[in-house]
């Protein structure tokens, strides 16, 4: 996709991958649409995007819930258009087991990623469609495959991500309307400094995987919009999980849960 010119909506993007990727896009011409729920971190981003020379609007709107996700949308479709692009970034949850996650938890986590990136995307599709071109990305964790225990709401709903980008894909074959599924390994923001816990659960295993920057993240997912990529998994040690994955789902089911979260006691 040429970005020059186009419209592009990221949501999450008052901060980390969302908030560099509205940067990297707006760099290569986008005119950017920021979406998060923290209005005054999204309003820094937007006026600094502002500042560089960008074209640069913040929306603040928790997208998780129906109301509120339609009411954001439509104001973007009545004063920015349809757009080319939709990065559905947005996402968070703690890192429980079952018993331990509140039942109020688990639907907030279940509210982002998934439904926010359901309710987004059904708010901008028709306008695509009826257009015949657009691109939605939908970033997600490497647990959408590789589970790892101790994670089980936010594991169920990265899950549910995965199912609505491949559902996606099947439902927009031959309609110009292109998905990408944007999967991305430990990133050093500040998502584990808001969920105290999460980081120590991380299966020891993954040590073998590089942390990348969230400017290092956006990169990768700006030169997966350039070039209409279907899915990226970055970086490289993760891809070769991810195709384990496939090749030996038991091996790496069992290293994962060797090297993974254990109960106290």
């Amino acid at each position: 996709m040429d970005l020059r010119g186009r419209l592009a909506v990221v949501t999450g993007a008052s901060s980390g991958i969302g908030a560099f990727t509205a940067r990297l896009l707006s760099g290569h011409g986008a005119r950017v649409v920021l979406v998060a729920r923290t209005s005054g971190a999204l309003d820094e981003v937007a006026a600094e995007i502002r500042s560089a020379g960008g074209d640069a609007t913040a929306v603040a709107a928790d997208l998780g819930e129906p109301a509120t996700a339609t009411a954001a949308c439509e104001r973007i479709l009545r004063e920015a258009g349809v757009p080319d692009l939709l990065v559905n970034s947005a996402g968070a949850g703690r890192w429980l087991f079952t018993e331990e996650t509140p039942p109020a938890e688990a639907v907030t986590m279940m509210a982002a990623p998934y439904f926010a990136a359901f309710f987004a995307t059904r708010a901008f599709l028709p306008g695509m469609l009826a257009r015949g071109s657009g691109r939605i990305v939908n970033v997600n964790s490497p647990v959408a495959k590789l589970t790892w225990p101790g994670a089980a709401g936010y594991a169920s709903a990265r899950w549910a991500l995965r199912g609505f980008t491949e559902a996606l894909r099947q439902d927009l074959a031959g309609s110009g309307v292109g998905v990408t599924h944007f999967v991305v390994g430990k990133v050093s923001s500040a998502y584990f400094a808001h969920n105290p816990g999460a980081e120590e659960r991380i299966p020891t295993i993954s040590k073998l995987i590089p942390t990348l920057t969230p400017g290092e993240a956006a990169d990768a997912l700006v030169g997966a919009v350039l070039r209409d990529a279907k899915e990226v998994v970055v970086p490289f040690m993760l891809r070769l999980f991810w195709i384990s994955e496939r090749l030996t789902p038991g091996l790496t089911a069992w290293l994962l849960r060797k090297t993974g979260a254990r109960r106290a006691g």
